[in-house]
C-alpha cells in the first residue's frame, strides 16, 4: 500500500523547543521550591504533556498538588514558554523546507503533547499553519503519549481531508522519543526516528534519520512497498 499521509511530532522533531520547555518547567518549579535538573527532564519527563509532567513530578516527590493547582502550574508554564519564544524562530534548521516538501506530496498533520496555542504560535510565525490538514495537541485527547490516542485522532482527522477511510498503516509518524514512537506504533503507523533529541540507536523505529532536514520522501515511500 502507498504512503498516504505523514504525521509529525512537534517538539524535538520540527521545533527545537525541548530546551525551552525544560527551562520553563524549571522556572515554574523553582517558584514551588522544587528542583528539576536537565538530566531528569530528558530521562524521565520529556514524553509527557504539561499536565503529565506536573502529575509525575508530584507523584515522584510526594507533593500534594490537586487538579486545580496543577492547572495553575500549567498556565504559569505556558506563559514562561511564550516569553522564552519571543526572541525568534524555534524551528530546527531545514524544518520549514521539510514541511513544505512533505505537504506538496501528501496530506500532513501534527500529533503532539504540546498545547495548541504553542504549536500554532510557532507555525503562524513561519506561515506554515495552512500546510497542516490537522493539528492534534495535548488538550485534544484524554490520554497523551505513549498512549495511541493522539495518533489515532490525527489519522481520523486526516481521513476527513482525503475523503476516504484512511488506515493507520498507510500513514507515517515522525518522532524523536521512545514515548512518541510507542504511541505511533500502538496506533498502527509506520515510524521514522529523528536523532535530534536522543541517539537514534536507542529509538526503535522502521527507519532513522539524523535530522528533519534529511527528510526524504522517496526513502519513506520504500517503507510502504515491502
Amino acid at each position: 500500500m502507498p504512503l498516504k499521509a505523514i504525521v509529525f511530532d512537534f517538539d524535538g522533531v520540527l521545533a527545537n523547543s525541548e530546551p525551552l520547555h525544560c527551562l520553563s518547567f524549571q522556572r515554574v518549579l523553582a517558584s514551588e521550591s522544587v528542583h528539576l535538573s536537565d538530566e531528569e527532564y530528558y530521562a524521565r519527563y520529556l514524553g509527557f504533556d504539561d499536565v503529565g509532567v506536573f502529575r509525575a513530578i508530584a507523584s515522584d516527590r510526594a507533593i500534594a498538588w490537586d487538579a486545580r493547582r496543577i492547572a495553575d502550574l500549567v498556565a504559569m508554564k505556558a506563559l514562561a514558554m511564550e516569553e522564552l519564544e519571543r526572541d525568534g524562530s524555534v524551528l530546527f534548521p531545514g524544518a520549514a523546507d521539510a514541511i513544505r516538501r512533505a505537504a506538496a506530496a501528501v496530506p500532513i498533520a501534527i500529533a503532539s503533547g504540546a498545547i495548541g496555542p504553542e504549536i500554532r504560535r510557532t507555525l503562524d510565525r513561519e506561515q506554515l499553519t495552512p500546510l497542516f490538514a490537522a493539528i492534534v495537541a495535548a488538550e485534544d485527547t484524554r490520554r497523551s503519549k505513549p498512549a495511541p490516542d493522539p495518533y489515532l485522532l490525527a489519522v481520523d482527522r486526516l481521513g476527513t481531508v482525503v475523503r476516504d477511510s484512511l488506515d493507520p498503516g498507510e500513514c507515517l509518524a515522525i518522532e524523536d522519543s521512545r514515548w512518541g514512537l510507542e504511541s505511533a506504533r500502538a496506533a498502527g503507523l509506520k515510524t521514522v526516528a529523528v536523532g535530534q533529541t536522543y541517539d537514534v540507536a536507542n529509538l526503535p523505529a522502521d527507519l532513522a534519520i539524523d535530522s528533519i532536514a534529511a527528510l526524504d520522501l522517496h526513502l519513506f515511500a520504500s517503507l510502504f512497498t515491502r
